[in-house]
């Protein structure tokens, strides 16, 4: 019976809007890891669920160790966001080092070609903007592949385009693919 959950992955790969949705099915609580404080240990109490946001190492870790705790002995259930495996933070405490092992993991990993095609096709359409499937699949083959830099990519070739009053073509993704 593991009552530990991390999701780790990095920003932008969606850790929290997986756990917006347990949320809004479980009642629950989140809190924001380097906030934690003794308030939030006594906030819990009425809560079965609490989540725990991007975990690093600018935490207290007595404080965390101590909400491992709690959530063992109420029986509770904690999931934990973090941009790493909870298992390679290196946390100084001992006790908390050795409380990570007991997390279940589950990582989130880069996107696929087609994943791909797809968060740049939604980027794209959030802002009105439709594309050629030949500039996508240059783009695929180009950008970084992880959720935060196809994000910033297309933010990047929207703000040049929109500089030049040109629509996006091969040249204004080469300009933007070299900043």
């Amino acid at each position: 019976e593991k009552n530990f959950l991390n999701i780790s992955g990095e920003k932008f790969s969606g850790k929290t809007h997986l756990t917006n949705i347990f949320l809004k099915k479980f009642n629950g609580i989140r809190i924001e890891s380097n906030l934690l404080n003794d308030e939030h240990l006594k906030e819990i109490k009425p809560y079965q669920n609490v989540v725990l946001e991007n975990l690093n190492l600018d935490v207290n870790e007595k404080l965390v160790y101590s909400l491992f705790n709690l959530i063992d002995l109420d029986n509770k259930f904690l999931i934990i966001t973090s941009s790493e495996p909870i298992t390679e933070v290196k946390f100084k405490l001992e006790d908390l080092k050795s409380r990570t092992k007991n997390c279940l993991l589950a990582k989130i990993e880069n996107p696929d070609d087609e994943l791909m095609f797809a968060l740049i096709l939604k980027n794209l359409s959030d802002r009105q903007i439709t594309l050629d499937k030949k500039l996508i699949d240059f783009i695929i083959k180009r950008v970084e592949r992880s959720y935060g830099k196809i994000f910033e990519f297309i933010y990047k070739i929207d703000k040049i385009s929109l500089k030049k009053k040109k629509s996006i073509d091969f040249k204004i993704i080469n300009e933007a693919l070299e900043k």
